[in-house]
């Protein structure tokens, strides 16, 4: 019974269960948050809606390497770190276009919409937490998600702060951090990846 591979079928169908959840919960708030972004001229809210799209194909690459060799689930999260270093450089873009062009980013549009996405990664980082010392597929999702959490929290911080002095900067410098912290995490990824293509052995 020890060779049936029951115990691995079983991780195989809790890692699929998770990240299909995780993949609805971001594509969901994906669509919200780039929708009132644009209505609130918020490069922070777009910022994180576009981060949402980055994880949900994260956790689409992941999900695709549930069950596979350590090999394609080492490419999997190498190819999510690549994609999470791509979105920085658009954020990054559409940061600098505001600061030139100049936005009135709204405040309580920030602040609600923030905090939806909140409760929604905080959901998403409780499903993962249980997977997050799996191999380096699950552990980029891990990372994604915290990230998340934190860009959030700063979304968050920066309406209060618009709101709080009338202008705009704090939505710029929250978008530009959130940047940040996406190309941080995924050269973190990328990283995980070629040291595990480094300890896997020669077939």
């Amino acid at each position: 019974m020890s060779d049936c591979g029951c115990h691995i079928e079983a991780k195989n169908e809790a890692e699929r269960k998770t990240l299909r959840i995780v993949l609805l919960v971001n594509l969901g708030m994906f669509l919200v948050e780039l929708g009132s972004g644009i209505l609130a001229h918020s490069t922070a809210l777009i910022a994180d809606s576009l981060d949402m799209l980055a994880d949900a194909l994260v956790y689409g690459l992941s999900l695709y390497a549930v069950g596979r060799s350590p090999k394609q689930k080492t490419r999997a999260a190498g190819l999510s770190g690549l994609f999470q270093m791509t979105l920085a450089v658009l954020i990054l873009g559409d940061v600098i276009r505001r600061f030139i062009a100049g936005s009135a980013p709204e405040a309580d549009w920030m602040i609600g919409i923030a905090l939806l996405g909140l409760v929604a990664n905080g959901y998403c980082l409780y499903r993962i937490a249980k997977h997050r010392w799996g191999e380096v597929h699950m552990r980029a999702s891990w990372i994604f998600t915290q990230n998340d959490v934190i860009a959030n929290v700063s979304v968050i911080a920066a309406g209060g702060l618009v709101a709080l002095f009338q202008s705009p900067y704090p939505d710029l410098i929250v978008g530009f951090g959130i940047a940040s912290l996406v190309l941080w995490g995924g050269i973190r990824i990328v990283q995980e990846a070629r040291q595990a293509v480094m300890n896997t052995p020669v077939e």
